[in-house]
């Protein structure tokens, strides 16, 4: 993983409420809609639009449009990778 790629996913999870939707999506099975974020956080819709297109610009989040609706999964190949990147970082 490139150093910038990974600066962006540090970034991107250091919000709390991003870790809070990113745990909701992985409770649901890896998939959530936008509107059911919405009644599980209590955040205003703007807010919460604002946080999934930072997860969505990272590629954490993988968006699927459905009719007029958005799920979300979680892109679990980029968080192994992530993960991968910060033991690569670790001392032995």
């Amino acid at each position: 993983m490139e150093h910038k790629k990974a600066e962006k996913i540090s970034k991107a999870l250091a919000d709390p409420n991003r870790i809070m939707i990113i745990k909701e999506v992985k409770k649901q099975n890896d998939a959530l809609y936008c509107c059911d974020i919405d009644a599980i956080i209590d955040l205003s819709q703007p807010s919460i639009c604002h946080h999934l297109k930072q997860l969505t610009d990272t590629e954490i989040l993988i968006p699927e449009k459905e009719g007029r609706y958005v799920k979300y999964a979680l892109n679990n190949s980029l968080i192994e990778e992530y993960i991968d990147f910060l033991h690569s970082l670790k001392t032995t």
